[in-house]
């Protein structure tokens, strides 16, 4: 598929996955199902439509992220742009589940919303956080967000808020991390790190 294929495929595939959230929009946890915010590079839509579509029975889908477009966003504020991330994007999940694909990384938007997934202010609540390595990331090493990898468990054994995961292979493994990372914020949320800086800016991904 060449670049201009993929560029409407994934065009194609954000579109579905805005429907898909507004299908959830007034939807509420439960005690079987989580309202999840997805946060994903747009480059991998494709791959993050096959997930939403495969396990949406598993959790209740938010998968509205940043634009370029949002006049919020160029709020030299970041307190209020922490807020309204919150507020008009992450709305009323409890969990964030980070799509991580080969450049997912480089992106601010990203970084923004672990950011405010990991905030508590006054319009935020603080989400659970998990990353699932998506197929397309197939190296065992691929990097991820430097947020999240703050986040994660270390080579020295300490326990850590969040949770980087294999792509699931059924629903139960996705569920019990669901629960997991729902049960972090109550169980693990002295554990947070947030000393790193707030990205200004993406980097380029080869």
């Amino acid at each position: 598929m060449n670049y201009l294929h993929r560029h409407y495929a994934n065009e194609a595939a954000k579109q579905e996955l805005r429907r898909i959230s507004a299908r959830y929009a007034s939807a509420s946890d439960s005690p079987t199902r989580h309202k999840c915010f997805i946060s994903y590079h747009g480059a991998d839509a494709q791959e993050v439509l096959t997930f939403v579509e495969r396990y949406e029975s598993v959790f209740i889908p938010r998968v509205i992220g940043i634009t370029e477009d949002d006049p919020a966003i160029n709020s030299d504020n970041a307190d209020y742009i922490m807020d309204t991330i919150r507020e008009k994007y992450l709305a009323d999940s409890t969990v964030t589940i980070l799509m991580v694909g080969r450049c997912t990384w480089s992106r601010k938007f990203i970084d923004w919303e672990i950011f405010s997934s990991l905030r508590r202010g006054k319009v935020n609540r603080l989400n659970g956080l998990m990353g699932i390595q998506l197929p397309s990331a197939t190296n065992p090493n691929a990097q991820v967000p430097a947020r999240l990898s703050d986040n994660l468990r270390k080579a020295d054994g300490v326990d850590s808020y969040a949770r980087y995961w294999q792509y699931p292979t059924g629903d139960q493994f996705l569920r019990e991390c669901i629960e997991d990372a729902f049960e972090a914020r109550q169980k693990r949320h002295h554990l947070i790190q947030k000393a790193t800086p707030r990205k200004q800016r993406n980097s380029p991904c080869p």
